[in-house]
């Protein structure tokens, strides 16, 4: 079995929906994917920040019901990470951050089999080195998801430096069509997929929201369309998304990167497939709430 570590960010997001109702829910992109890989029954760490304060008792209350193993990797001295969010009647959100980083080293769990990383975690510092530093000493293979956010991330050109070097890392990354308009406005997805891929990960994937996902190996390139679904908001289905992938790659011997650079196109259709119907599940509900495995398994068996 496989036992995955995810780093980075545990973050309250105070959500106002369209209509004006507010409601304070557990999130962050890497809290939302330990949980989604945990509510898939994988073994799942996560290593972050996380205040004394109400907002973080409600992530630590999160993270321990959904059977998420907490490792704080700094003081708790510092409040809890705060996200505004507003979703509009599109049903697509925007965000205004008060984010707390304050990790000086990484400390790893034992027995981690695979480790995942991205979002604010791997960009804002000081935490952002002891990532870095820590990855490379972990000796297993790694994902990596930069879930971009620009009013945090600086210009997208120096962004775009900084997203290279870890891209280049990971074994698997995985980004979205927004990250990539914003990282390179003048360049199609499949050329920055292409791009990405030649700098050294086995496996990259681009997701499309309504329109899918696509994803390329040094063999293979692949689409897969969405599941129609009524959308209440699009809040952490890219981490949905990532969770069931990493869970799929597993659950298919593909966690490794010399297995994955041969996968056979009809694997990867399934198991992207997969990733993309946990997506949709997710949109289907308020806030960032992955499926579980007899929930996602129910619809794609």
């Amino acid at each position: 079995m496989a036992r995955f570590a995810v780093v980075g960010e545990a973050i309250v997001d105070v959500v106002t929906t369209a209509d004006g109702q507010t409601r304070e829910l557990p999130g962050g992109s890497p809290t939302n994917v330990a949980v989604g890989l945990a509510r898939l029954g994988n073994p799942a760490t996560l290593l972050t920040h996380i205040g004394a304060d109400p907002h973080g008792d409600l992530l630590r209350r999160h993270l321990t019901a959904n059977s998420v193993t907490i490792h704080q990797a700094a003081t708790a001295t510092l409040p809890t990470s705060v996200a505004y969010t507003h979703v509009d009647p599109d049903g697509q959100p925007h965000y205004r951050f008060d984010v707390q980083w304050p990790v000086d080293t990484v400390s790893p769990p034992h027995g981690v089999t695979h480790a995942h990383f991205g979002s604010l975690g791997a960009f804002l510092e000081p935490g952002a080195t002891a990532v870095r530093t820590w990855l490379g000493q972990a000796g297993v293979m790694t994902s990596y998801d930069p879930n971009c956010r620009p009013d945090l991330m600086g210009p997208p050109d120096t962004a775009r430096r900084r997203v290279e070097n870890l891209v280049a890392g990971a074994g698997i990354v995985k980004a979205s069509d927004q990250d990539l308009a914003w990282l390179y406005p003048d360049t199609s997805i499949e050329d920055v997929a292409a791009r990405w891929l030649a700098a050294g990960p086995a496996l990259v994937v681009v997701t499309q929201g309504a329109d899918g996902a696509y994803a390329t190996t040094a063999g293979v390139t692949i689409r897969v369309e969405a599941p129609r679904v009524r959308v209440v908001d699009s809040v952490g289905a890219g981490d949905s998304f990532m969770a069931a992938l990493l869970d799929g790659l597993h659950r298919h011997g593909l966690l490794d990167h010399q297995a994955l650079t041969h996968a056979d196109p009809e694997t990867l259709h399934t198991v992207l497939t997969r990733s993309a119907t946990a997506a949709a599940i997710t949109c289907t509900r308020p806030g960032a709430d992955p499926p579980t495995l007899t929930e996602l398994d129910t619809i794609t068996c």
